[in-house]
């Protein structure tokens, strides 16, 4: 019996077989239009049935009611009819690679903003808070709940006319249906709110509409939460009693399972588990309801791995694994573990680039793959080119690495040059940072693929212009990332050794000392990480931002993770402070904090500053043999953002592009995606 048999085995639900256990559960894909999937959001699911998933699921919080407003994240509106043709093209496209297809519907009751769109009053059951969106819904009356429950069977009739094979009702993460489960947010009185049977009324009856409007040969999956992990919230026992109740009217097909409510900044962030988290670390939540039921099962939270899932499902924890994300980082996921080229799946690293970009309003984009969603541009697969080209790439951070497994891909002799004994590049330095090493699995599966596809790796070497020249190449790439931009303002004292940088400590080239300061700039990851990996060794600790509060840029779902490690490791975090100077007094240093608003200043007494203000491009080298290239190293920007070939140049010599840092800063993603669409048509 091989090892992924019970994960490749059929699942047959009434009329639809899902052709295998593993499947994409809904979540906010940020890139419908005007409410409909266009051709954008098409492709990027029928890429995953493509690549041989048997299920995907979509449109996560998609809205019954234009009082649930979904603008905010560019979802899916099922209160209109217009929805229905796009759908049907959808179905289609996914239908004809082999999957099925499910569509998430929802009313978010409280759980929302109210200040867009049609300025709705939200509704929830009591009219209570929600802390995360900071509003204040009316406490939703009789004529609401009739019309919200016929807005749920239309929404499913849409469904079912636009060719889905089922929906999937949210009652998750403090949506409207568990909103009415939750005593945490039912205080009502009447028919709906008191005792268990009738805080289960209102989604009882709109499973009940559903099934009017869309029938029984239509699959109706109930997601829920086994745990709010709120003391006056749904524990694990009643959740359990939750899903009976549901699972025992015979109305519903399947169950999603996930851990922990949404409606505060803490519970929100275990909803998509980062790689600071164990994995699958609330599986025991969803096998505890499935030793209850007697329906099929779903568990999608931080299960990234095939050998993972295969285990799981082997064990009877569940029926179907969700590996959402890490369909986002390789849609091709299914086929390459069925054809055992384990190796070459693209793994999910828990980065939570995709959904900390949704909670900025932003399309969900991969941090490691930049195809994701651009499959009209940009391929996944690569044909081979008509001319073998001589390839040099200069750098083997995240921009190098994907040059140089582009460039081997299209056929063509690659050689990159790394001044560093591994590759990488500041992925290496991040992943050494608590909690963050799991992101070194992007650099881990770069090596592989450059060991696959026989790129020319010299390791240790700095390449100079000589060494260039004497390859002979026909195109030449720099991506020979950036330094640490310390030296910005004299007063940090860069030049006399008064600061180190970022880089400096998680390298180890230098070592933390007893008391430090870390002054963050850019409010990303550098900053934040950098000060746990220093108190992680018992140092006593500050990190100081202008911004209004440390780590503003990391994204909804990872700021938490790391408020909650800072405040356990006792690090001071000072916003809407400047670094103003740093002079040595004796063996300590005085570092000079200047408020941003009122400028006062006032000092600190410390052993070391350690600061955080991004990169400067590393660019000598361009410059040095931009004058030797065809090109004169630009790039035809008008061709590379319409995602077209480059246009030949005539003349002796190689052509020369910089991708990455070392035209400006980005991030793995953007190092990537420069890569991607300059090489994919060399």
């Amino acid at each position: 019996m091989g090892q992924f048999d019970k994960l490749l085995e059929p699942l047959r639900i009434k009329h639809v077989t899902i052709r295998n256990r593993i499947i994409s559960t809904p979540h906010a894909e940020v890139y419908a239009e005007d409410g409909v999937p266009g051709d954008r959001y098409i492709r990027y699911h029928a890429e995953k049935a493509r690549g041989g998933i048997g299920m995907t699921m979509f449109g996560g919080s998609s809205s019954v009611a234009t009082d649930s407003p979904a603008q905010w994240w560019k979802s899916l509106d099922f209160s209109n009819d217009k929805i229905i043709v796009p759908l049907q093209k959808l179905s289609d496209a996914v239908h004809g690679h082999g999957a099925a297809l499910m569509a998430q519907i929802t009313h978010m009751g409280r759980r929302n903003r109210w200040d867009g769109g049609n300025w709705p009053h939200l509704v929830s059951p009591s009219g209570l808070r929600e802390p995360v969106h900071h509003a204040t819904a009316k406490t939703i009356e009789l004529e609401d709940i009739q019309r919200i429950i016929k807005a749920f069977g239309q929404a499913a009739r849409r469904a079912k006319e636009g060719g889905l094979d089922g929906i999937e009702l949210s009652a998750d993460h403090q949506q409207l249906i568990d909103q009415f489960w939750s005593p945490r947010t039912n205080k009502r009185t009447d028919g709906y709110g008191g005792s268990f049977d009738n805080r289960m009324r209102f989604g009882l009856e709109v499973i009940e509409e559903v099934r009017r409007c869309a029938g029984d040969d239509f699959l109706l999956c109930l997601r829920m939460c086994a745990d709010e992990f709120h003391p006056d919230g749904i524990d694990h026992e009643e959740a359990i009693r939750i899903a009976r109740f549901y699972t025992e009217t015979g109305l519903i097909d399947l169950l999603s399972v996930t851990g922990s409510g949404a409606d505060t900044h803490a519970t929100l962030a275990n909803c998509m588990p980062n790689m600071a988290y164990p994995p699958e670390p609330f599986l025991h939540l969803a096998s505890g309801i499935k030793a209850e039921v007697k329906i099929p099962l779903i568990h999608a939270q931080g299960i990234r791995d095939p050998l993972q899932a295969a285990r799981i499902l082997d064990e009877g924890h569940v029926d179907l694994v969700g590996i959402t994300r890490g369909h986002i980082a390789d849609p091709h996921f299914v086929n390459k573990m069925r054809e055992g080229r384990l190796d070459e799946i693209k793994q999910c690293v828990g980065a939570n680039y995709c959904i900390d970009r949704q909670y900025q309003g932003l399309d969900v984009l991969c941090a490691q793959n930049a195809a994701t969603s651009r499959e009209a541009v940009m391929p996944h697969q690569f044909s081979k080119a008509e001319v073998k080209k001589r390839i040099v790439v200069v750098g083997g951070g995240p921009a190098g690495l994907e040059a140089a497994r582009v460039c081997a891909e299209r056929g063509h002799t690659v050689t990159l040059f790394e001044k560093e004994p591994e590759i990488g590049g500041q992925v290496r330095w991040a992943a050494k940072a608590p909690a963050r090493d799991q992101i070194g699995g992007i650099v881990r599966w770069f090596g592989l693929e450059l060991k696959r596809l026989k790129v020319d790796l010299r390791l240790n070497t700095a390449a100079d212009a000589a060494m260039i020249r004497a390859e002979q190449p026909d195109i030449v790439i720099m991506a020979t990332g950036g330094v640490p931009f310390i030296d910005q303002f004299p007063g940090w004292g860069a030049a006399e050794g008064l600061c180190v940088s970022t880089h400096d400590i998680l390298s180890g080239r230098v070592e933390p000392k007893a008391n430090v300061l870390v002054f963050d700039v850019t409010s990303l990851f550098a900053g934040a990480t950098t000060a746990d990996f220093i108190a992680n060794r018992g140092a006593l600790v500050e990190i100081v931002t202008p911004d209004l509060h440390v780590a503003e840029g990391m994204g909804g779902t990872t700021v938490p993770v790391y408020n909650k490690r800072l405040a356990e490791k006792d690090v001071i975090c000072t916003p809407n402070t400047f670094l103003h100077e740093v002079y040595r007094e004796g063996d300590k240093l005085i570092a000079v904090l200047e408020n941003e608003y009122t400028g006062r200043q006032e000092e600190r007494v410390v052993d070391q500053v350690v600061v955080e203000n991004g990169i400067r491009p590393a660019e000598a080298l361009y410059f040095e043999l931009k004058a030797e290239s065809r090109n004169h190293g630009q790039t035809d920007l008008d061709t590379l953002f319409a995602y077209q070939p480059q246009p030949e140049i005539s003349g002796e010599g190689f052509l020369m592009y910089r991708v990455g840092d070392c035209i400006s800063p980005r991030d793995i993603h953007g190092a990537i995606y420069d890569s991607l669409r300059l090489c994919k048509d060399f």
